[in-house]
């Protein structure tokens, strides 16, 4: 375990310019980095994984593998599909990397059985002394029963700045003066509301005063003012008078907007697909233009490095399966903007038809369209597509 994991463990991160301790635990408290977090990885874990065949035409054909239950539904016993990945995403946002490892039935089989998250605090990769290239992993877990994982088992999705080994906590090191600044308007807003929302008071005296008489005429303000906007009333020449200083002067609102669109720009998600309306974005209005710049730009960098480590994995022969994620949901348009893509696709506007009824049914989820002609047709039992046979 690093220096860095065992002040994540206490809590002692490093303190910000704003005199705040970022962590793992501080900077989930803050919304705008829940909310980023939460999109990403739940957009991401809710996208189906494809799996394909690469022809001997050079053509790519969708196939049923056995391992689509894994990765679209239940990874193992412990975990569904669904939540393994957000963990995996999670763990990279906070962590720096995201791991798992690969279930197989024996050490010496290639074939997968499950897969499941690990903790990226009880995972230290490093370089095999005897192999030179070659990254192992120390996992320890909870009990303390230290074991080592060889690369083939383990998937390993590092973020920005990975030297081979580690890569940089997005929250703990990128972001972590704007997390910082975050925190602080935080705690600042929240001392400002609990004391009633009153400015500060400067209570004048004609002549001088005593230490003694100094603390003696504070307790008697505080007893009565504090947590009050009941004025008080003083006597002996004593004259309240209030500092002018206001939130808006001291520029909280503006600086609390400004962390959020600088946490947002971290990373990567446009402050309007997490509720902040305060600006028009530039990528349009309309939700299939953000959509598709939220793919794009985005999620690709999540995307491609993920299944270019479960191809690495699953199939290290590099043999004719691959996978890739099904980002079509998200980038479809609305209903007038996609039928008037068919219609064109169809050849219904004059071009040169690519695409038929059947196609186009397919991709909006209906059935064929012979059991629409013949509704007895559904009764009958769908054949089953034969499976490959894995890899022993």
């Amino acid at each position: 375990m690093t220096a860095s994991d065992l002040a994540e463990l206490l809590g002692l991160g490093s303190r910000t310019a704003s005199g705040e301790r970022v962590t793992v635990n501080t900077a989930e408290r803050v919304s705008t980095v829940y909310a980023c977090d939460a999109l990403i990885s739940g957009a991401i874990a809710g996208l189906p994984l494809g799996f394909y065949e690469r022809g001997d035409d050079g053509q790519r054909r969708p196939v049923r593998h056995e391992w689509w239950w894994l990765f679209n539904e239940r990874a193992c016993e412990a975990w569904t599909s669904f939540d393994a990945v957000q963990y995996l995403i999670r763990s990279r946002h906070f962590h720096g990397a995201g791991f798992a490892r690969l279930l197989r039935p024996s050490p010496i089989s290639s074939r997968v059985i499950g897969w499941e998250p690990l903790n990226p605090l009880y995972v230290r990769p490093f370089w095999n002394p005897d192999r030179k290239g070659e990254r192992l992993y120390r996992y320890t877990p909870g009990d303390g029963a230290a074991v080592t994982l060889d690369a083939a088992d383990v998937i390993h999705l590092p973020g920005p700045g990975f030297d081979g080994l580690c890569s940089p906590s997005l929250i703990t090191y990128n972001a972590r003066e704007a997390i910082g600044t975050a925190l602080a308007s935080e705690r600042f807003s929240g001392k400002f509301f609990s004391e009633g929302m009153t400015a500060d008071i400067i209570l004048k005296a004609a002549g001088k005063l005593s230490d003694a008489q100094v603390d003696q005429l504070r307790n008697q303000f505080a007893a009565k003012y504090a947590g009050s906007r009941l004025p008080v009333v003083l006597s002996g020449g004593v004259e309240a008078e209030k500092l002018t200083m206001t939130p808006q002067d001291a520029a909280l609102m503006p600086s609390r907007l400004f962390s959020v669109e600088e946490i947002c720009r971290m990373f990567g998600v446009p402050p309007v697909l997490i509720g902040h309306m305060q600006q028009a974005t530039a990528w349009g209005t309309g939700i299939e233009q953000l959509g598709l710049g939220f793919v794009r730009y985005t999620l690709m960098r999540y995307l491609v490095p993920l299944a270019q480590e479960l191809n690495a994995k699953l199939w290290p022969s590099r043999q004719r399966y691959f996978v890739e994620h099904v980002t079509a949901a998200l980038e479809r348009g609305d209903l007038k903007s996609r039928y008037e893509a068919y219609r064109i696709a169809m050849g219904r506007a004059g071009e040169q038809p690519w695409m038929d009824a059947e196609d186009v049914r397919r991709i909006e989820n209906m059935g064929p369209k012979d059991l629409v002609a013949n509704p007895s047709a559904a009764g009958q039992p769908t054949p089953q597509p034969q499976e490959p046979t894995p890899a022993p």
